[in-house]
């Protein structure tokens, strides 16, 4: 009986995910520490605003990794990356025009990203869907049309699809480069852009439930998933609200305010780490582009902070290794100021 015992108690400890504080615990729990004790009444706002926002993205996150753990457990992944194998050009061009319509906002997708990868789908073509996804979808776009016009609503939807095409055949052309060779970080998923998916023999059962083993391997990546997504889109959140708080927002009005090729380059790159998401921000460029702001520079910083927002961008460096961050980041600052620019050429 004892014997039966530690061996029920090791599986259950093998199965589940550790609990051990890291870095994003840690480092939530810091700031908690150092609002309550400096800044008491910001300790309440800020915790209201991180847990509202995290709220908003629950049901994509919930869905995102409940389809990744049913495709673990079935085995289903392995039938999903043998579907995306080969033809990676054309996957990067439907990626890139359903990304384009989806509405998964640049907090959102970060789940869906996440399996997407661990079931094996090339990073080219994750890339194109990733940087395309957060820009547009229906809701953005009549809001767009009721802020800034149709004209505008129109070339942010065209930047979109452009952006993401433009980057997944950038990741096509260096894909072979050792950079990119392992795309997740160790922990995640299948440490390996899903190669183990792509590897895999097993038989697929559609209904894992009727088994004790796959039972056990969804109820570990479900919770595992949830964990590790959830802690840093946590913090994300609440690095945001301090944000709101202390750095004034007539700032980056200031800056937005240049015209021309640097006007635009600066508006991407304020974009880039910009802490409003889409729907906030077009109000403030509206306004600015009523006041003699340059609509490139307008279209340069809503592609920018569309998908590299702050909390995008800290659920993404938990997510991948350094290179491919960069090369995130890099690809959001070139498709920004790119699309400000051919903006620019289209109104003139």
């Amino acid at each position: 009986m004892n014997t039966g015992n530690t061996r029920l108690s090791s599986a259950i400890r093998h199965n589940l995910p550790s609990l051990r504080p890291d870095g994003a615990w840690i480092s939530t729990g810091l700031v908690l520490l150092a609002l309550a004790i400096l800044d008491q009444p910001q300790f309440f706002v800020s915790l209201k605003f991180a847990l509202l926002q995290f709220g908003q993205v629950l049901p994509f996150l919930g869905l995102a990794i409940s389809l990744a753990a049913y495709a673990k457990a079935s085995h289903a992944d392995r039938l999903i990356a043998k579907a995306f194998s080969g033809h990676v050009a054309g996957m990067i061009v439907m990626a890139a025009l359903l990304g384009g319509l989806s509405p998964f906002c640049s907090c959102g997708v970060i789940p869906l990203i996440a399996a997407l990868l661990t079931m094996g789908v090339p990073l080219p073509a994750v890339m194109a869907f990733w940087l395309s996804s957060p820009l547009m979808d229906p809701s953005m776009f009549v809001l767009t049309v009721g802020t800034l016009g149709m004209t505008f609503a129109l070339a942010k939807t065209v930047a979109a699809i452009g952006v993401g095409l433009m980057g997944g055949f950038a990741v096509l052309a260096f894909k072979d480069f050792p950079l990119f060779a392992t795309v997740l970080k160790p922990g995640v998923g299948d440490g390996g852009c899903g190669a183990s998916a792509l590897r895999g023999t097993g038989k697929i059962n559609w209904s894992f439930w009727s088994d004790q083993e796959r039972r056990g391997v969804f109820t570990k990546e479900l919770v595992r998933s949830f964990l590790f997504l959830g802690k840093w889109l946590l913090l994300a959140f609440l690095l945001e609200s301090l944000m709101l708080a202390y750095v004034p927002g007539e700032w980056i009005s200031q800056f937005l305010g240049a015209k021309g090729f640097a006007g635009t380059a600066l508006a991407a790159l304020i974009g880039v780490p910009a802490y409003l998401n889409g729907y906030a921000a077009l109000p403030l460029i509206s306004g600015l582009v009523d006041a003699g702001m340059d609509p490139g520079a307008a279209m340069a910083f809503l592609i920018a902070g569309g998908v590299s927002s702050f909390p995008a961008a800290i659920a993404v460096f938990a997510l991948v290794r350094l290179p491919v961050f960069g090369a995130y980041l890099l690809l959001a600052f070139s498709g920004a100021v790119l699309s400000g620019l051919a903006f620019n050429l289209f109104v003139s």
